[in-house]
């Protein structure tokens, strides 16, 4: 239930704080960044069955004349969860809120947001699995029955409202499935997961956003930044933009392999995607600790980083390309970083 009260605030202080809370994207908007993403989702590279999935439901909520259902996304970081979010209200012709769960602090941040959505809006919650308690309960009514439950008055006198809210989409996005609750969980009615992507798909995308970007690159180029990617295309958009500074300085004027290569070793990239918290990961297990089993704790420790960063951005890669494995006695370097780091 939502408790709101009212606000002191200065009309201005109060439109400040929503702009913190909320994000509202006009989804025409020319800017590089904004480009960079995919328009509609035939333009969509890569995550093949979720697109097939997502076309379904998407034609046959037009056809009803409804809102699409709910949907969740996982996986790792950097995938397109915002992508597809932005692609989802651009086919539903609607608009598109974005905020993230740790800016929802109060229960008003929350049910503000709830009560200025119309028809059919998505609203867009990043790291929805940092929700509060209060906030996520706020959901439960507004996501099942589109009503708001307000408490007005405390104590003996207070009541509850209900509140109806128009026909709205949540999308929520994570990189902990498994720390969502089930009831929260249980009220998306399409879960869908994003998987890393192949070399090829991530070749294609450095080449459409050199396009856009006005860069010159062969497809060996592209190849070859695409393979240091690791399977996400945030990264393969940073590298290629990093690449393109490199050739600006030494006066190149086109990206092919060669210059990717040389760029990319710069700074510090090898031929798998790793960087130097990776390979210092991967070694300590395997000097320090023989391979492992090691506990997350004890490694964070050893090479002096965030459990959390570790557990989601390093780790997933890891453990894609066969690096790693999580065990319930800890983390096990496996025989192929053996091989790859010349330890056998």
């Amino acid at each position: 239930m939502a408790i709101i009260s009212s606000s002191n605030q200065e009309p201005s202080k109060r439109i400040d704080k929503e702009k913190r809370i909320v994000e509202n994207i006009k989804l025409g908007e020319d800017s590089n960044e904004l480009k960079l993403r995919p328009q509609n989702i035939d333009e969509y590279i890569g995550q093949k069955k979720l697109k097939e999935s997502l076309k379904i439901s998407l034609k046959a909520a037009k056809q009803r004349n409804e809102a699409i259902d709910h949907i969740l996304f996982y996986g790792p970081p950097g995938l397109g969860k915002t992508t597809l979010s932005m692609i989802i209200a651009k086919e539903m012709g609607s608009n598109i809120k974005i905020t993230s769960a740790p800016a929802l602090e109060r229960p008003r941040d929350i049910a503000g947001i709830l009560m200025t959505l119309q028809d059919f809006d998505i609203l867009f919650i990043d790291e929805i699995h940092r929700l509060n308690k209060v906030a996520e309960e706020i959901l439960y009514p507004a996501m099942e029955d589109f009503s708001l439950d307000i408490t007005i008055g405390k104590g003996h006198s207070s009541r509850i409202k209900r509140i109806p809210l128009k026909k709205f989409t949540l999308i929520g996005a994570t990189t902990k499935m498994g720390s969502l609750t089930s009831p929260l969980r249980d009220r998306f009615g399409i879960i869908n997961r994003l998987e890393f992507y192949d070399i090829d798909e991530l070749q294609k995308i450095i080449e459409r956003s050199s396009k856009i970007l006005n860069i010159d690159i062969d497809s060996e180029g592209a190849l070859e930044i695409a393979k240091r990617s690791r399977g996400t295309p945030r990264i393969a958009n940073r590298l290629l933009k990093r690449v393109r500074d490199f050739a600006q300085v030494n006066n190149k004027n086109i990206i092919d392999k060669e210059i990717a290569n040389l760029a990319l070793n710069i700074l510090n990239i090898d031929e798998k995607g790793l960087d130097q918290i990776d390979r210092l990961l991967i070694n300590t297990i395997i000097d320090s600790y023989r391979g492992g089993p090691v506990g997350i704790e004890t490694i964070a420790s050893a090479i002096n980083e965030d459990i959390t960063t570790i557990e989601d951005v390093y780790e997933p890669y890891l453990i894609q390309i066969g690096f790693l494995n999580r065990t319930p006695r800890g983390r096990i370097a496996t025989i192929e970083a053996y091989k790859y780091f010349k330890k056998l």
